[in-house]
């Protein structure tokens, strides 16, 4: 067994190496670039070494800083976790060169299956099902577009050597291939160092399945139960699930066992996944087509542990060290359920958009790595920040993985549900609230779900979880709570209220715009003359408010604003406004204060590069028309025009770095 290995990889994905290696009794190394020079990774591992600057392609890319650190370290073996060279065959040629070991799959597996267009090809001779498409280098736009007509729309456009979402664009006409072929290039180009692109039919009402597979390098293959990743946002998974509720004990061996050909096929061994799509609209299941096959971990490793019990980390690094696998077929079992939200710095109340900055509050529901597979209590964070640390614009926008296992489906699901309410994250945008609104969603609930969950169920945007009224009546008497005490502190320190004066035990309270009359007793709580029994504890300054309501626990965020609180949970946020009975009256003679008329700016909704500025002033615009192409966290954002009109001036250059809600241009 190695006694010394090297994460070449960073955030949380080289945490989760580290610990599993600390358990093994091998020392780690990690490396790490200017911008992860404080990370909680850098702090865990045993050794760490400096690669250079913020940017991937002068750090984390270059092969040749890896072996140097490997070599100054004594490390004998390389983890390269997902993303960056992970994939990369030249990076696993480099390694054994320098009799270095790569815990992964074989270079010839990986250069077969790596590369998409010749993945479908292998896969196609095996006899496995693919989608049909084209499969070859595409020339050009007149290219593309000839190949899209011949499919027939919908079409998928792909980066050759794209993963994680990064390198796609969904055509349903001509005009759409020719707006996005180009951005598909520039896309894997950037992100993946090619700019190969491929086209294949978009299967309509598609469930993205997934197979774990499991090798080693004596010829066992192993399958392990599958993953539902069907819950995407721009072909990036967000809730991952094991198993699926939609494949039968039929389907699982029927995908499992072709998965297993596929892999020795090709040599394969370690840890990797093959990608299915399959039909929604085929109640037999038996329509399932080879996407891909990563050669590599995958981000949503966890729900498979969880419900396996093997720690697929330890698995990768037994096999790259030549020992056999310890199981068979018949050992995997599926024991209870799991569910996996990606925690993503993204703000889904302004359209998902980017958010980068520093994490001024962090808290996660337990703590980050406690446990085994499943975590503390059937609940596990997998992370890689800490609070004061930054998100940046250079690397992925995942905050954490937010894991719970249950016996059942709705028993994990409930769980996140509880553990998102306690997960406090401020100084930038989430999407806490919208994980937490799919797992409440009925359609979720009732596992009828496809690629286009989030577009068919979230049309107009996300504006918060629906609501139920028990709901609204505990955050009125919560508020009424807080209330009281926040001025019996301020008649306490420095008789702010006067020496004979008792704080208000009657307040109205507006939820939602709704007005609730909540008085407090000496055990109970009235809301609108209905009593409330309920049981909390709040000091001033507290941001987590935990109630028990009839024998329920619920948790609450709090943020004071000045006429009252903003209270987050169960995903939605809703602004609490709390006035003393005697008071409230008198808010009919404030005066309304309108917010200004932003309409004729493009402004820019997250800070990135503009790389892209397709009018001038004095150029007319039609509603909808591309305006400017901004590029954050190396995806390109098209900034469309809202209604038709004149340019009128144009505030920034291409190639300028923008600012979150920086002016681009202003129209007539």
């Amino acid at each position: 067994m190695f006694k010394k290995i090297l994460i070449a990889n960073r955030g949380e994905i080289a945490c989760r190496v580290i610990k599993t290696a600390r358990r093994m009794g091998i020392a780690t190394v990690a490396v790490y670039s200017d911008a992860d020079a404080r990370a909680p990774f850098v702090q865990m591992a045993d050794e760490a070494v400096h690669i250079g600057p913020s940017p991937a392609s002068e750090s984390y890319l270059i092969a040749d800083k890896i072996i140097a650190a490997c070599k100054a370290t004594g490390a004998e073996a390389v983890h390269p976790g997902y993303g960056f060279l992970s994939e990369r065959t030249s990076f696993a040629e480099a390694l054994a060169k320098e009799n270095i070991a790569f815990i992964g799959p074989p270079v010839n597996a990986i250069a077969a299956m790596g590369d998409k267009i010749e993945s479908k090809k292998l896969a196609k001779e095996a006899g496995v099902n693919v989608v049909p498409g084209f499969v070859g280098e595409i020339d050009d736009t007149e290219h593309a577009v000839r190949i899209s007509n011949e499919i027939g729309y919908p079409v998928m456009m792909k980066a050759s050597a794209g993963g994680g979402g990064k390198g796609m664009r969904l055509a349903y006409d001509e005009k759409d291939v020719r707006e996005g072929f180009e951005a598909t290039k520039r896309e894997g180009l950037n992100s993946f160092g090619d700019d190969r692109v491929f086209i294949e039919k978009f299967i309509l009402n598609p469930r993205h399945i997934e197979i774990q597979i499991l090798g080693d390098q004596h010829g066992n293959v192993l399958y392990l139960n599958e993953r539902e990743c069907s819950i995407q946002r721009r072909h990036q998974k967000v809730v991952e699930e094991a198993p699926s509720p939609f494949v039968t004990p039929a389907m699982r061996k029927a995908m499992g066992e072709q998965c297993v050909a596929l892999s020795k096929a090709v040599g394969y061994y370690s840890a990797g996944t093959v990608e299915l799509i399959v039909s929604g609209a085929d109640p037999t299941g038996e329509s399932f087509y080879f996407l891909e096959m990563n050669t590599r971990l995958q981000v949503e490793h966890p729900v498979t542990e969880a419900i396996t019990g093997i720690d697929l980390v330890e698995q990768m690094i037994r096999v790259a060290a030549g020992e056999k696998l310890s199981m068979t077929q018949d050992d995997i079992k599926i024991d209870g359920w799991a569910i996996e939200n990606r925690v993503y710095a993204e703000d889904p109340y302004r359209g998902f958009l980017p958010s980068t900055g520093r994490l001024v509050r962090y808290r996660t529901p337990v703590p980050a790595w406690a446990g085994n597979e499943r975590g503390e209590d059937g609940v596990r964070v997998d992370a890689g920040v800490e609070e004061g640390g930054e998100v940046s614009i250079f690397y992925d926008p995942m905050i954490a993985k937010l894991v719970t296992w249950g016996e059942t489906r709705d028993e994990a699901a409930d769980l996140q549900i509880a553990a998102l309410d306690r997960f406090e994250i401020e100084g930038l945008g989430h999407n806490i609230d919208f994980v937490s609104a799919i797992m409440q969603h009925p359609r979720f609930r009732s596992g009828e779900l496809t690629t286009g969950f989030i577009a068919e169920e979230y049309p107009d945007g996300f504006h918060g979880a629906a609501t139920e009224d028990h709901i609204i009546r505990a955050l009125a008497a919560i508020a009424g709570f807080m209330a009281s005490a926040e001025a019996d502190r301020a008649r306490r320190t420095d008789g702010q209220l006067g020496d004979r004066l008792d704080p208000p035990a009657k307040w109205q309270v507006t939820v939602g715009g709704v007005e609730h009359k909540v008085k407090l007793g000496q055990k109970h709580i009235k809301v609108d003359d209905d009593r409330i029994d309920i049981a909390l504890e709040y000091t001033p300054g507290d941001r987590l408010v935990i109630a028990e309501i009839d024998e329920t626990e619920l948790a609450v965020k709090v943020a004071k604003t000045r006429t009252g609180w903003r209270m987050t949970t169960r995903g939605r946020i809703h602004d609490v406004r709390v006035l003393p009975w005697h008071v409230a009256p008198l808010t009919r003679h404030m005066i309304e204060k309108i917010p200004p008329d932003l309409s004729r700016f493009l402004i820019c909704p997250m800070p990135g590069l503009l790389v892209a500025l397709h009018v001038g002033a004095g150029d007319k615009v039609e509603a909808g028309q591309p305006l400017a192409t901004v590029e954050a966290m190396k995806m390109e954002n098209i900034l469309r025009a809202e209604k038709s009109g004149t340019v009128k001036s144009v505030n920034a250059a291409q190639g300028d770095s923008l600012a979150v809600d920086a002016v681009i241009l202003e129209m007539e």
